[in-house]
């Protein structure tokens, strides 16, 4: 990297899980970024955070954070029902953001969101990163190359068993629906969805049924869709966080062979074709965050659009609604 580009220096409201490996790090390693503060309501956490990770400042005031000058961009990992809140307070500031996924619990609050950063001509990020992996990189090089011909169809099936949190009644918040609407559909499918629409377009229609079977808590854990993306590939989905065994498994049918995949297991990419199997295994980087972060400092660069922004995570709050029937 060129010595004269400035170093973007971050902070992070809600330094949780996610960010102890999935992305905190990427911030540090990525060349042009600095983490320089966390914000978590606990200022013990998040002093403990800012030791651990050798973090120079650390806050229990989200607003104090947002507006040090000190800071240039803001990653806002907070459970869904906050993002909005906190997003347009990072807008206000004039600041660029990277928000968790999913984007916020409804399709309107990430308008909302959008808007605000549009507003202000600011960038806007949504951590949807598997747009950024070379593992899903590689499944869209094979159909951008015509490996299968024609794609025709893509189905995915998402099978979990209930864990022993879910079954001993202990509150939590992904399965809260007043926090995460659509639960573990919100938190998990989203991955899947949005990566769709980044491998076959947008998609342009939807339909889908979705209740809860097993009552042991407020949001839905049992759904299935129908939807069209705009390359006129049909596409359907089934997701039960109820089952007897965990099953993850994506199929892409085109005219001249198939892809086979998993959005969440570390399984091999098949590829079959007329002219036999080929296996494919990438593994992911150690902070899995990690080609995303870089992509939002090459964009921030102005070298390279990002593929994951605030457009692309609303239209995939849009299908999730819709199947949801929030819209």
């Amino acid at each position: 990297m060129s010595n004269d580009i400035k170093v973007i220096r971050w902070g992070i409201i809600g330094c949780g899980d996610v960010t102890e490996r999935k992305s905190g790090p990427a911030y540090q390693k990525v060349e042009g970024f600095a983490l320089k503060a966390v914000m978590r309501r606990d200022a013990s956490k998040a002093a403990d955070y800012a030791q651990r990770h050798n973090v120079e400042k650390y806050y229990a005031d989200a607003e104090l954070l947002i507006n040090d000058p000190e800071i240039d961009a803001i990653y806002i990992a907070t459970p869904p029902d906050s993002h909005k809140h906190y997003a347009l307070k990072v807008a206000a500031a004039g600041k660029p953001c990277c928000i968790e996924k999913p984007m916020a619990p409804t399709w309107q609050e990430c308008l909302d969101i959008c808007k605000s950063f549009e507003d202000k001509g600011v960038a806007l990020f949504v951590a949807y990163y598997r747009r950024s992996l070379p593992r899903f990189l590689k499944v869209k090089e094979w159909i951008d190359n015509g490996a299968i011909g024609v794609v025709r169809h893509i189905s995915w099936k998402l099978m979990r068993t209930p864990s022993p949190r879910d079954l001993s009644g202990e509150y939590n918040w992904r399965t809260d629906a007043a926090i995460a609407t659509g639960g573990y559909f919100d938190d998990l499918a989203s991955h899947g969805l949005d990566l769709f629409t980044y491998l076959l377009g947008n998609i342009t229609d939807v339909n889908g049924l979705n209740l809860n079977q097993q009552g042991l808590y407020t949001a839905k854990d049992a759904l299935v869709a129908n939807w069209l993306h705009s390359s006129n590939v049909t596409g359907s989905g089934n997701w039960n966080f109820g089952a007897y065994e965990r099953e993850d498994k994506v199929t892409i049918y085109g005219s001249k062979g198939t892809i086979t995949f998993a959005v969440f297991d570390e399984v091999p990419l098949l590829l079959s074709t007329a002219n036999g199997n080929e296996e494919v295994v990438i593994a992911h980087p150690e902070n899995i965050q990690l080609y995303h972060v870089q992509n939002m400092r090459d964009h921030l660069n102005g070298s390279e659009l990002h593929p994951s922004t605030g457009a692309t995570a609303a239209h995939t709050s849009w299908v999730m609604d819709k199947i949801s029937g929030n819209l």
